[in-house]
């Protein structure tokens, strides 16, 4: 369980990233892209990716929507770029299992970083859509998936 301090510190990076996010616009040129939308909270987005060979050299996003799904797009942004395919693939799976409360309640997740801070996300339901939006997104986008990606 996450004490009071660390949940408080965690709103301030949330918060933070909400109101000057990273790596917000689109990125010219980019070799992968694709949208995103949560029609429960509204939000909506979309990534851009720019690879050479298995590395992801550049990653945006751009779009709006709650609190958590653009502190997580703009967390994820940091986290991926300079990292192979595999391993952003490898990241989603770890992130994507914190949220939904996939992973062990033991389960450290110090190999995600900041990222860490959506760990209370899977105490509420509704959120998760929110906090994994952008991560589906950027997966289709590397899988060259045309489709618009949808949470519901």
């Amino acid at each position: 369980m996450i004490n009071s301090e660390l949940r408080e510190l965690y709103q301030q990076v949330i918060l933070d990233h909400n109101k000057n996010p990273k790596n917000f616009g689109k990125i010219d040129p980019h070799n992968h892209s694709a949208e995103g939308f949560n029609p429960l909270c509204g939000d909506h987005l979309f990534i851009y990716l720019q690879t050479e060979g298995d590395v992801i050299t550049n990653i945006s996003f751009e779009g709006g929507g709650c609190a958590i799904s653009k502190s997580s797009a703009s967390l994820m942004t940091e986290a991926l770029k300079g990292k192979s395919i595999t391993e952003a693939k490898e990241f989603f799976e770890r992130f994507h299992n914190m949220v939904t409360g996939q992973a062990s309640e033991d389960d450290d997740f110090e190999d995600l970083d900041k990222l860490a801070i959506f760990q209370g996300v899977r105490d509420f339901p509704v959120r998760v859509k929110c906090a994994s939006l952008s991560w589906h997104t950027m997966i289709a986008a590397l899988d060259n998936n045309n489709k618009s990606i949808s949470t519901e």
